[in-house]
């Protein structure tokens, strides 16, 4: 496990198949897991690309920090460890509020932003009210009182069957996250707003989502990608707010058409 002190916490990250003439992958993760949600996507990846992974803080083995939290406050996390890394121009990917992040991190350091991956997210995240009883459920009754209805804007009915085990151990991963950290994320997604943003972003975006997402649908994630020129679409069958968990083959297959966009061009017109 690798860990770093950046801006007075600790982030748990990983990196894999560093070298100088790969591009690099950023992945940052949705609200309530950690970045063992990219694994079946990174198998796949692996060896052609340099991979950076991390746990946000208040989540996974980060520390959780001073609360309240910001989103600008998780782009400085993450700048700051891109920074430790000497990594430029990478490809974030970010799923959730992580796409939050990735269009935060755009705007404060676009240096390190070459191309954008907005992954089943947006430009604005739900409502206050939405939120405001998000983080009373969770401070009067921890996460696992509100699990199951979360389980349900994740995950497709037929992943949510009853004999799949992996259900379960998701639950135990959303259960097992930090209160604390949950709440204060879900303030700072309640607080960010980048419609205004969105026009002004100057790098390739593709924007994905599954088809039968519960927390971002396909017609939210459609408005944020109209909002950024040229932004690409995709959607991703039979799956819900994390493909990446639900349907990583066609996922990746997404990506890469993408990233061959961004360090080759579109040849489809040639």
């Amino acid at each position: 496990m690798q860990f770093a002190r950046i801006n007075d916490i600790t982030i748990h990250y990983q990196v894999i198949g560093a070298t100088a003439e790969r591009p690099v992958l950023v992945f940052a993760n949705s609200l309530g897991t950690d970045f063992r949600i990219w694994r079946d996507v990174i198998v796949r990846l692996a060896g052609d690309y340099a991979i950076v992974l991390y746990d946000k803080r208040g989540h996974g083995l980060s520390d959780i920090g001073p609360v309240p939290y910001a989103i600008e406050d998780h782009a400085n996390d993450l700048a700051g460890l891109l920074d430790m890394l000497s990594v430029k121009q990478a490809i974030i990917c970010g799923l959730s509020v992580g796409g939050l992040i990735a269009q935060s991190l755009y705007q404060q350091r676009p240096d390190l932003v070459r191309a954008l991956v907005l992954c089943d997210t947006a430009h604005k995240i739900g409502t206050a009210e939405l939120w405001a009883q998000r983080i009373a459920a969770i401070e009067e009754h921890g996460i696992e009182a509100i699990a199951d209805g979360i389980l349900e804007r994740w995950f497709t009915p037929e992943f949510r069957r009853p004999e799949n085990a992996a259900l379960i151990g998701y639950r135990n991963m959303l259960i097992r996250q930090s209160a604390t950290g949950y709440a204060a994320t879900c303030g700072a997604i309640r607080d960010a707003d980048y419609t205004q943003a969105a026009a002004r972003i100057a790098v390739p975006v593709l924007c994905v989502v599954g088809d039968q997402d519960g927390s971002t649908p396909p017609d939210v994630v459609l408005a944020t990608a109209r909002l950024i020129p040229g932004a690409r679409y995709e959607v991703i069958r039979d799956a819900g707010h994390i493909p990446c968990v639900e349907k990583p083959e066609a996922l990746t297959a997404v990506l890469r058409a993408f990233f061959e966009i961004v360090m080759h061009g579109d040849k489809s017109h040639e």
